[in-house]
Parts: C-alpha cells; structure tokens; sequence
C-alpha cells in the first residue's frame, strides 16, 4: 500500500518535472532569441555609426550611451585611451604600466564580461538536454519496478496485466526524450551564436586596438574626472 503511494507521487512529478523543463527550454529560446537579434542589431548600427566617424575622438561620442556589446568594448577601450581608467588621485603602481597593455587587458576583460552576459542560461539548456533522458529513464524503471511487483502479488502475468502497466511506465521516457531533444538543439544554436558573436567582437576589439595604436594610445579629448567610471573599472583607494 505505501509502495503503492510512492509511485503515485513518483511518475507523475517525474512527468510535472519534464513539463517543467520542456517550459524553461522553450522560455529560454525566447529570452535569449531576444536578446541575440537585439545585441547584433544594436551591434550594426554601433559599428556603422563609429567607422563613419573622422577621428577617434568622434568614435568616442558615437559609443557613449549606446547599448550593445561592441559600444560597451569601445567605451572600455576610450578609457584607458583618454586615462579614465586609472585617476590622477591614485598615484600607485597600476599608473606605471603601459598604456597599450593595459588596453589590450581592458578590452580582452570587457569581451568576456559581455560573453558571459551573452551565454547566461545556456548552461540550463545544457543541463536539461543531459538530464531529462535520464530522469524520463527513471520514471520508466519505477513504473516497471511498480508493475512486476504488482504482478508477483496477484500471479496474474496475462498480457492484459502486463502490457497496460509497463506501457505506461514507458511514456516518462518517452516524455524525457522529447524534452531533451529541443533543449540541446537550442543549447547548440545559441552557442555557435555565441562563437559568431564573440569572434565579431575580438576583430572589433584587434580594429580599435590598431586605431588606438596609431594615436599612440592617447586622445585628445581631455580627461574628465568627474566622469562617472564603470564599476569594474573604480580605481581602488579612490
């Protein structure tokens, strides 16, 4: 009698998990669906508008509050360019390192800030696309496990006894299966997505390296400490 209650919560939260799982992967197809096309949107535009500017210095008010991954690599790259990243109060090591390798760190850091930002909840999918099957597996060997003991106690083995029991048992994984199946596609689109994506912003990031190089890593636009600095970038002691 309690294993008879234990089943009847055991199958169907398998089942409710995998419904469960099935309305995140396809809610993170949404999310992240959204959020790919407006980052290469928002990315085009960005990039049209800076390499029409004349100058470096013009590149630096194309970037400033615009959204989009690339904006973001370049207003860390004008940081440094221009010195923000370290103020003029903070006479310590950090100002005696070079201006080219601290862009070079500053855009390499910048590019994987806006990666993980970009892959959040692919990890997810990856795990539903792994799990599901198994969980779905689980469910089935329950209800097997369920249906045999069921049988050894009445000693009743016709195929009407049998076959309603375990063809039940075997729709959590089938159920799993077609969970698992949507998740990994969707995981496997998002990420060369990512790839893509990522690649874009290193050759922009080698582009606004070579720009900044022939400028001697300096603009001439002055600094303006009372400029509000990214979090990441607030000089320590400050």
């Amino acid at each position: 009698m309690v294993s008879n209650n234990i089943t009847a919560l055991i199958v169907p939260g398998v089942l409710w998990a995998l419904v469960l799982f099935s309305v995140v992967t396809w809610g993170i197809l949404l999310i992240k669906g959204l959020q790919f096309t407006r980052n290469k949107v928002e990315n085009k535009r960005f990039q049209r508008a800076f390499w029409e500017a004349k100058s470096l210095e013009e590149g630096e008010s194309v970037s400033d509050g615009r959204p989009g991954s690339m904006a973001a690599i370049a207003r860390a790259g004008f940081d440094v360019v221009t010195g923000r990243d370290i103020s003029p109060r903070n006479q310590d090591l950090a100002q005696k390192i070079n201006r080219s390798d601290r862009l070079e760190r500053s855009l390499r850091q910048q590019i994987q800030r806006e990666r993980r930002s970009l892959e959040g909840g692919l990890a997810i999918l990856a795990s539903i696309g792994s799990t599901s099957p198994f969980i779905g597996l689980f469910g089935t060997v329950w209800g097997i496990m369920e249906a045999l003991m069921t049988i050894g106690e009445t000693g009743e083995a016709g195929l009407d006894t049998v076959a309603g029991p375990i063809g039940h048992a075997l729709i959590a994984t089938g159920v799993g299966i077609a969970v698992a199946v949507p998740a990994v596609l969707v995981y496997n689109y998002f990420t060369r997505r990512l790839k893509l994506t990522v690649s874009l912003m290193d050759d922009f990031a080698h582009d606004f390296y070579s720009l900044a190089q022939q400028s001697a890593f300096q603009s001439k636009l002055p600094v303006n400490d009372s400029r509000e600095m990214p979090a990441h970038q607030q000089p320590v002691g400050v």
